[in-house]
């Protein structure tokens, strides 16, 4: 057995004899609140979010990248990458439903526990934008890649192009979208969306992830929250780390996960710091209309939650001992 995966199990084993002794809270599978407390016993990782049912494939790509001794920049890479290759879904990858004009464009991030990020957006016709993201932070002294110049670095930089025909249910959707070009994003019509993750390894190591094919029938060109630092993402290793869902807009123009990692660096719990997001999109949004934006959030103690606009936001969960598909609470129902 490794070094590595020695201290994964050594560390893990320690958190669960912390919680059986009392020293931390458990939460509940589906209990709306998923904090740990602030004082008492310190919780050490790994502890990995998502965000929506198909956070859980996600999750045990991205455990067994730790259980090996990858890193959490890895884990949270590969984890994510599971989602972009599943070209049944509808909101992440090539799968995803396209533009108003037929095409699909992807956006992804990612971000270390230092704070380093790469980001591509508006990106065409490669599989799995979150790799080509992290090159953009190893290999550029840049953060965001765009459009045709992204997609010209990466496949100069070995990514292959890949072509994935309209399949016939996203292309009756379009066709039925097109008789009435009628925008409004839809909210958790397949009870999913982008897919955040944000992960603590053993070691107490950040990172995190998102990537997204992005709102149905937008406008060509469109770019949401999800490649965007601060907004869809953003990790400080000193505080945790946040990730959104959801209506990008509202995120990108309150800043979502930094306001949530700053309210944590504040001294506020996760769950507190989300919901505290979610009211601020509430006050600076006169009409809401059906739109969703969730909120996941990991602090550097441990303590772990999430928070929704309006019900029907899960995310998954995984922890040495648990493995659960957690419903978020939420403001307005």
């Amino acid at each position: 057995m490794s070094h590595d995966r020695r201290h994964f199990i050594k560390l893990g084993l320690a958190s669960t004899a912390a919680l059986a002794a009392g020293c931390v809270e458990s939460p509940t599978g589906e209990s709306a609140s998923s904090t740990l407390p602030t004082t008492g016993g310190t919780r050490k990782g790994p502890i990995i979010l998502s965000t929506w049912d198909h956070g859980l494939p996600a999750n045990v790509r991205a455990w067994e990248v730790l259980e090996r001794g990858g890193s959490v920049l890895d884990a949270v890479e590969q984890g994510v990458a599971v989602v972009e290759s599943d070209f049944t879904n509808r909101s992440v990858g090539l799968g995803g439903l396209p533009d108003r004009d037929g095409h699909v464009t992807l956006d992804a991030c990612i971000q270390d526990h230092d704070g380093r990020a790469g980001a591509v957006a508006f990106l065409q016709d490669i599989e799995h934008p979150i790799n080509v993201a992290r090159a953009v932070l190893e290999r550029t002294p840049h953060v965001m890649l765009v459009g045709e110049g992204a997609r010209r670095w990466a496949l100069e930089n070995g990514f292959p192009s890949k072509q994935v025909p309209m399949a016939p249910d996203v292309a009756a959707r379009w066709a039925a979208w097109k008789k009435e070009e009628k925008y409004w994003p839809e909210p958790n019509v397949e009870n999913h969306d982008t897919i955040g993750m944000v992960a603590m390894d053993a070691e107490g190591r950040f990172a995190g992830s998102c990537t997204t094919s992005g709102v149905a029938f937008k406008i060509h060109g469109r770019v949401g929250d999800s490649p965007i630092i601060g907004a869809g993402l953003f990790v400080d290793g000193d505080v945790g780390a946040s990730c959104a869902t959801g209506v990008g807009e509202l995120v990108i123009r309150t800043a979502g996960t930094h306001t949530v990692v700053e309210l944590m660096r504040q001294g506020r719990t996760p769950e507190e710091a989300c919901q505290a997001a979610v009211q601020r999109i509430i006050r600076k949004h006169k009409d809401l209309g059906d739109m969703q934006v969730g909120f996941l959030a990991i602090r550097a103690d441990g303590a772990f939650g999430g928070w929704a606009l309006r019900k029907g936001f899960s995310y998954a969960l995984r922890t040495i001992e648990r493995t659960d598909l957690v419903k978020a609470s939420n403001e307005l129902g």
